[in-house]
């Protein structure tokens, strides 16, 4: 796996690990061969192997590899760019077979969860506690609607999906389905204001079992979550 980046947890963030590692093999190979032929051509022409006085035959054009140098890179970044966009409209697309909606709404400086049964998740930034949980079950394919109150913000957890940003007046959608119960964390991706290094993302994921009793909670306290929901002591 790579050393930057979690292990995706969620389809969606499998699919965008997969494009980083694909698009990154083409560039590695490329950097390599140009610098491989930058090395030759340095060494094997180099002024130290060649009489004194030399002068190197004078290439005035060559129609074919001029050709093949501006149609060979067009011709990668098309490619790049056409399974880029093919996996973004997979991960950011709205689905229509969702098993749970949550609403994501970004504000200075927070996130706010609404679940469909009117439950709320409130995470107040802070940069010396852990914020309460966004809780998810397992194997629950959960679609999110983003929205912004004040300024542009972007939720991102890196093992679960790519950045979505959170936009005054305009939805945006993403999608999650985390098959392990964890917690995994991010954090707000877009320069918001003063507090926006607060803006910790904490996603939890609970067996079935575990999220309905959770939830059962919530609804009891008036949907105040608690710090730090844990699994019941017999999973």
């Amino acid at each position: 796996m790579s050393p930057i980046f979690p292990e995706p947890v969620s389809p969606n963030g499998q699919g965008i690990y997969n494009t980083y590692i694909g698009i990154s093999i083409v560039a590695i190979i490329v950097f390599v061969g140009v610098e491989a032929a930058l090395l030759w051509v340095v060494l094997r022409y180099r002024r130290s192997t060649q009489p004194a006085g030399y002068v190197p035959p004078q290439v005035h054009g060559h129609t074919g590899l001029e050709i093949a140098w501006t149609l060979a890179p067009l011709v990668i970044v098309l490619a790049i760019a056409g399974y880029s966009f093919a996996e973004l409209q997979k991960d950011f697309q709205p689905i229509s077979h969702s098993q749970m909606l949550v609403v994501v709404s970004g504000h200075q400086f927070g996130w706010d969860y609404e679940y469909e049964n009117g439950v709320v998740v409130h995470q107040e930034g802070s940069l010396t506690a852990e914020v309460p949980a966004f809780v998810v079950p397992t194997n629950t394919l959960v679609k999110l609607q983003f929205r912004g109150t004040d300024v542009i913000h972007s939720w991102w957890v890196p093992a679960i999906s790519g950045k979505t940003d959170a936009v005054p007046g305009y939805d945006n959608f993403s999608w999650l389905k985390i098959d392990k119960p964890g917690k995994w964390r991010g954090e707000c991706a877009e320069l918001c204001g003063t507090g926006h290094a607060s803006m910790q993302i904490i996603v939890q994921a609970m067996d079935k079992s575990d999220f309905d009793a959770w939830m059962a909670k919530q609804k009891e306290s008036g949907a105040t979550p608690s710090a730090s929901p844990s699994p019941s002591p017999s999973k």
